[in-house]
């Protein structure tokens, strides 16, 4: 897949696709290069118009890009709706906190006669 992305790379950047050009993108990104398969993919793309094929790919593309993401939790982060929920227990477990500790005061009043 990566000598794909090197040829795309240089047509992209208006450079001709050849041998040379996706090896020395290959080594710039410390990928050894393996002159066959180099070879095969200058010697496939020989008949392609790159342009077109890929105006004919976008559609399939596209679709995904109007659909909008989900929110996901940073690394170490707990998702958004797990967060809220946290929130919501401690919440709760307060409330109970003060009650009993309500409840926990009447009884020691009762115990002084108040």
């Amino acid at each position: 897949m990566e000598y794909i992305y090197a040829a795309l790379l240089l047509h992209n950047a208006g450079k001709e696709v050849t041998e040379e050009g996706i090896t020395a993108i290959m080594e710039a990104a410390g990928i050894a290069a393996d002159k066959g398969r180099i070879k095969a993919l200058i010697s496939a793309l020989g008949d392609v118009n790159i342009d077109e094929a890929m105006a004919q790919a976008q559609p399939a593309y596209a679709p995904a890009a109007a659909v909008a993401p989900v929110p996901t939790a940073m690394p170490g982060q707990a998702p958004p709706e797990a967060v809220e929920t946290k929130k919501e227990e401690k919440k709760e477990k307060k409330e109970e906190e003060e009650k009993g500790e309500e409840t926990g005061m009447e009884g020691l009043a009762s115990l002084f006669g108040s």
